[in-house]
């Protein structure tokens, strides 16, 4: 292969003196001029080293499957990762590379018709300022047809591409787990689309029984993924690292690993992010609440009310039991922090009852709601149960994504609730006002505590990764570094600089957890970049890493369905 070298500013220079020395050569005016000539380089021929790409296997979840925006939908599927490295593979006798692919690029799934899973995120706008926003598609074009029906249309394997999305790691090994007799409980839909005439089989047999010569395997983020996305609150518990096989992480990912060598297939595996260094963590801030925002401009005119009903008085409560910090009174000026509940703080909820209910400032306050006396003990009661493990956020707390849609919405259950005991409708909105008057509850919030559990389990899943890599002389993805990097410098490919930031940053797709097909070109350069390392082959030194620029980073809402 020949490569062209010459800086683009030197072209610049020959098109001026071109223009004012018509009548000589392009190159004597280089050379009369000092400037260098354009050179040939030849690059060498692509080999494969020690590695037989004849029979590519993907496995892994929804980073591997090629997941995007939310959703798969058919023109990311076509830009998964395992898909480009199979384009370069077929060039040194890779075959041919079988994905599952849905139906559309609406993306979502359907199980006999009915929606199970919705279709893609798109950028829209922001229904206040303009700004670009990730809006599901239904709420940009109006309703979509989601056609992928997991039981209508389910294609037909055997597939390269085994990655299955909202996979952990034993999952792989989870007999049924594609078996629609055992969904919702214990089958995954993405799964089901997959297993055909052996409904029973789990990802590892079904990825065994096409006797790979090279895998690669990606698995281990939703082993701590689910705990981080619900917040911590316990619903989606990390994967022990120690157990059985199919239980605890070291054991399951040491028996993946024995079984995809088993027939003396190479290959890669990649490592675990931190959740720290993706944009479902990082996008909402903390002191989210900001008056001067033009969206918020209702703000700055309650804020006097908010400090004297409330947030005076917890800072005047916890200030006296020696916790002045844990609320502060809002200001119109900036930015403000949220209202939470931290279940590592002592609860005060009987020090709030006690006090309020013997408060004569308190007891005007309650008659203000159109409230009896009588009613005070009553409301002081309700002010202990709902502030006594609250404080309001700071720059240690990482708010999911998703409490970006609720922030600042009256939570109807609440306010129900407090209607039911005799408070006006606005009133009772008044004071279920999610992270301003109504504390976030754990699953929009990931604590200090919860996020050095999280590191724990990561750093101790990556060390069973590498081991396991080291010992069987696989290549080695450091993708938790390349995440990271992305994170505080960015990265800068092909004059393409792609960083952490959700829609502007080019890497991250709009659910802020998976990759835009741009990203996931960076990680396809990142395994070959590997693969040369451990294999001999030369992708890189050959020429053949993949241009980013070439992949998409948003897809438009107009995506033709097909």
């Amino acid at each position: 292969m020949k490569k062209k070298i010459m800086n683009t500013k030197y072209i610049v220079i020959l098109l001026i003196f071109m223009g004012v020395t018509a009548c000589n050569s392009p190159e004597d005016v280089l050379r009369d001029n000092n400037i260098p000539i354009e050179e040939d380089v030849q690059l060498p021929a692509l080999i494969a080293g020690e590695a037989d790409f004849s029979k590519y296997v993907s496995v892994g979840n929804s980073l591997t499957s090629g997941l995007s925006d939310g959703t798969v939908f058919l023109a990311a599927q076509e830009k998964s990762f395992p898909k480009i490295l199979s384009e370069k593979f077929a060039l040194i006798g890779g075959g041919e590379f079988t994905q599952p692919l849905v139906s559309d690029n609406n993306g979502g799934l359907a199980l006999n018709g009915t929606r199970i899973a919705s279709p893609r995120f798109a950028v829209g706008q922001n229904d206040c300022s303009g700004d670009p926003t990730p809006k599901r598609l239904d709420d940009i074009i109006g309703p979509v047809t989601v056609s992928t029906d997991i039981v209508l249309n389910n294609p037909t394997g055997p597939f390269n591409n085994m990655g299955v999305p909202l996979a952990k790691s034993f999952h792989l090994l989870a007999p049924g787990y594609g078996n629609i007799a055992n969904f919702p409980t214990a089958a995954n839909p993405y799964f089901i689309r997959m297993t055909g005439s052996t409904p029973n089989a789990s990802v590892l047999e079904l990825s065994m029984a096409q006797a790979p010569t090279f895998f690669s395997l990606w698995i281990g983020n939703n082993d701590v993924l689910g705990y981080a996305t619900s917040g911590g609150d316990g619903s989606n518990p990390i994967t022990p690292v120690d157990g059985p096989p199919g239980v605890g992480f070291n054991q399951t990912y040491g028996a993946i690993i024995a079984t995809l060598t088993s027939g003396g297939a190479k290959g890669i595996v990649a490592n675990i992010p931190y959740v720290t260094d993706i944009a479902h963590f990082t996008t909402v801030t903390w002191d989210a609440l900001d008056p001067t925002d033009e969206c918020q401009a209702d703000l700055a005119e309650q804020i006097p009310q908010l400090n004297a009903q409330l947030y005076g008085i917890l800072k005047d409560i916890f200030t006296a039991y020696g916790e002045p910090d844990r609320v502060d009174l809002l200001t119109t000026d900036g930015p403000n922090p949220l209202l939470i509940y931290d279940e590592t703080l002592k609860d005060l909820s009987e020090e709030i009852r006690t006090i309020l209910s013997n408060s004569p400032e308190f007891a005007l306050l309650v008659q203000s709601f159109g409230l009896p006396v009588e009613a005070v003990p009553l409301v002081a009661g309700l002010f202990g149960n709902a502030y006594g493990t609250v404080r309001q956020t700071n720059e240690n707390d990482l708010l999911v994504l998703t409490s970006g849609s609720i922030i600042g919405t009256v939570n109807e259950f609440s306010s129900q609730a407090l209607q039911g005991l005799g408070l006006s409708k606005e009133v009772a909105d008044q004071f279920s006002v999610e992270g301003i008057t109504l504390p976030l509850i754990d699953k929009w919030v990931l604590l200090p505590s919860e996020q050095s559990e999280i590191k724990m389990a990561i750093d101790n899943f990556n060390t069973t990764i590498e081991t396991a890599a080291t010992q069987a002389g696989l290549a080695f993805v450091d993708a938790n570094a390349l995440l990271t990097e992305l994170s505080t410098t960015g990265i800068t490919s092909n004059n393409f600089t792609l960083t952490s930031g959700l829609i502007t940053g080019g890497a991250f797709s709009l659910d802020g957890v998976h990759l835009t097909s741009r990203g996931y070109a960076l990680v396809a350069n990142e395994f070959m970049k590997a693969i040369d390392a451990t294999y001999g082959s030369n992708f890189e030194a050959s020429g053949n890493l993949v241009d980013i620029g070439t992949y998409p980073t948003n897809y438009s809402p107009l995506l033709p369905p097909q």
